[in-house]
């Protein structure tokens, strides 16, 4: 009764993943809400070419960073999509009282 012995690689929960570390979907949904915010940022101030690269990086980088992160470890369209669908089908319960 020879049993094979199969190992487990420490990296196998990392496929999907972009280093190791974000959801490709994240990833996708980060470029795209970033790249508005990035345009925004460094085109709507009057200011110099340092103060409109500051500016579109504080804009950018909150953005990304709760797109890469996502919400309760959702991306942020299934949890949209999560949300609409209980607020779609929720029910409103009132309580009548005692009918004996």
């Amino acid at each position: 009764m020879g049993y094979d012995t199969y190992y487990i690689p420490a990296n196998y929960t990392d496929a999907g993943r972009l280093f190791g570390l974000f959801e490709i979907c994240n990833a996708v949904e980060a470029v795209v809400l970033g790249l508005p915010a990035l345009y925004l940022g460094f085109t709507v101030p009057p200011l110099s070419l340092t103060a409109r690269l500051i500016c579109a990086i504080v804009t950018a980088i909150p953005v990304m960073g709760f797109a890469l992160t996502g919400i309760g470890g959702d991306s942020l369209s299934r949890f949209l999509r999560a949300y609409r669908r209980w607020r779609r089908n929720r029910r409103i319960l009132t309580y009548r009282g005692d009918e004996a």
